[in-house]
């Protein structure tokens, strides 16, 4: 199985942006992100230069029904080999 990115809030946010969440509101340092057509929200932590720990990450994918795969071709933007 593929590592997945340690990266920032911010980087992450763009992923899922691009799975068509999007950013319903800010509460403090969390990112709120929603998705037509699904109950549920994604809450994103967003302290500045930290990374997101790889448990929050997998809950996040788990929640938004994305494989390791699919969520590394949403992070990096192309079909990784």
């Amino acid at each position: 199985m593929p590592q997945l990115p340690r990266a920032t809030a911010e980087q992450h946010i763009k992923a899922f942006q691009r799975d068509g969440w999007r950013v319903a509101r800010v509460t403090g340092s969390h990112h709120i992100l929603s998705k037509d057509g699904v109950e549920f929200h994604l809450t994103i932590p967003s302290h500045r230069g930290q990374i997101v720990k790889p448990g929050l990450l997998k809950g996040l994918l788990r929640d938004a029904g994305l494989t390791n795969d699919e969520y590394l071709e949403l992070f990096y933007g192309k079909k990784r080999r």
